[in-house]
């Protein structure tokens, strides 16, 4: 079986930081000239934002200027201490200081001195980590670094376990750098029993990642790490396809969820992300990371292509796990407004034509709403941090 003609990683679109479409050169003035951005990712962008395509186009190219902008002034040594869209599009670059801020402002960005700043939300969030690797907070969903906000975002479904008021005191006494918020639901990684699939293992479901190749030019699925726990073998459609090589997740222990598979020799991943007939498929040009407040779209084989934005990046989160096995704390994760559902996971996430990471979890009993403009939470691996931690390139168009 061929699977490169028709398998493609379920992902979806979002914001376009840097990059615009590879065209084909043309003899002059035989054609008119081909658009900045594919048309398909321009039309789920604007429906996702409830815009017209214009203003989309004109979205992502502010977007991209302003990451230039931001990436030239880093290059010239100016300090920032993070950076972020809004709601609206608009970067604002986290100053050290008021004469920092100044040149940030000075070149065309945004600028502002925070109480906290990424550098000391990092910390706090670190020293919560290293308080669940000892104890899991069950009760404790998620805790992450909320940039926009500038505090630590702790969210909480239940505070009845001694760990999670021990866990909940600890985040409490770094005072207003820190927001605990209630009722939220339980969380689970996405892989569900299924009669029929998209990829299967060991009677279970999850969405397929994206491709790479080590330096000698082998072949893997990156994914996430709970779809390969005990290294299956793969199969798509009824095929087998890889074979689980690497996963650091483990049930009940502070994981990561990331993992690779090693490629059947005569399959293949696309280098296109598939988007279940909304879009067309997507080019993946690379793997530059989003800033929080960046679209962002993906598509898994339960909800098809759902879009939202980047919430926050380095999330650790308790998965539950729904057979009755022991909670496992998950680290250095992404966050979203993203819609999921289990069977979504290891699904592609995309910004524009930047890979940015696989599906790794969602509340337990959300439902996704048909379209691209369902909304909801979810939770990423990155991709640059799996692609760094195994030595792998990324397949790109």
């Amino acid at each position: 079986m061929r699977v490169s003609r028709k398998y493609f990683i379920a992902a979806a679109v979002g914001a376009l930081l840097s990059v615009s479409v590879v065209t084909i050169a043309q003899a002059e003035d035989s054609a008119p000239s081909a658009p900045r951005y594919q048309p398909e990712m321009v039309k789920a962008l604007a429906e996702s934002l409830d815009v017209s395509e214009k203003a989309a186009v004109d979205r992502l190219d502010r977007q991209a200027a302003q990451q230039r902008r931001f990436a030239e002034l880093r290059r010239k040594g100016i300090k920032a201490d993070g950076a972020f869209f809004n709601k609206k599009g608009v970067l604002t670059v986290n100053a050290p200081n008021a004469k920092a801020a100044a040149e940030i402002e000075d070149a065309g960005l945004n600028a502002r001195v925070p109480a906290q700043g990424q550098s000391a939300l990092d910390r706090i969030k670190a020293a919560l980590d290293a308080k669940a690797a000892k104890r899991v907070p069950t009760g404790v969903s998620a805790w992450s670094v909320d940039l926009a906000s500038d505090i630590v975002t702790v969210e909480v479904n239940s505070d009845k376990s001694a760990a999670a008021r021990s866990f909940l005191r600890a985040a409490k006494a770094h005072g207003d750098a820190v927001r605990v918020v209630r009722g939220r639901q339980a969380l689970a990684p996405q892989a569900v029993i299924y009669p029929g699939s998209r990829m299967t293992f060991n009677g279970y479901i999850c969405s397929v990642g994206y491709g790479a190749r080590d330096a000698s030019g082998k072949q893997y699925l990156v994914t996430a790490g709970h779809c390969i726990e005990d290294l299956p073998d793969l199969y798509y459609d009824g095929s087998h396809f890889a074979k689980g090589t690497h996963t650091r997740f483990a049930l009940g222990t502070s994981s990561v969820d990331m993992g690779i598979a090693a490629m059947d020799s005569d399959d293949s991943i696309a280098t296109a992300v598939g988007t279940w007939g909304q879009a067309g498929n997507i080019a993946v040009s690379g793997s530059t990371r989003a800033a929080p407040g960046a679209a962002l779209c993906k598509s898994g084989q339960t909800t098809g292509w759902t879009c939202g934005q980047v919430s926050s990046y380095n999330v650790t989160v308790t998965y539950i796990d729904q057979n009755g096995g022991p909670n496992t704390v998950v680290s250095g994760l992404g966050s979203s407004t993203v819609c999921t559902e289990g069977g979504d996971s290891g699904g592609a996430y995309i910004s524009g034509n930047q890979a940015q990471g696989m599906t790794s979890g969602g509340p337990v009993r959300q439902r996704c709403r048909q379209g691209v403009n369902s909304r909801g939470t979810s939770y990423f691996q990155p991709l640059d941090d799996a692609l760094s931690h195994y030595g792998l390139a990324l397949n790109t168009n």
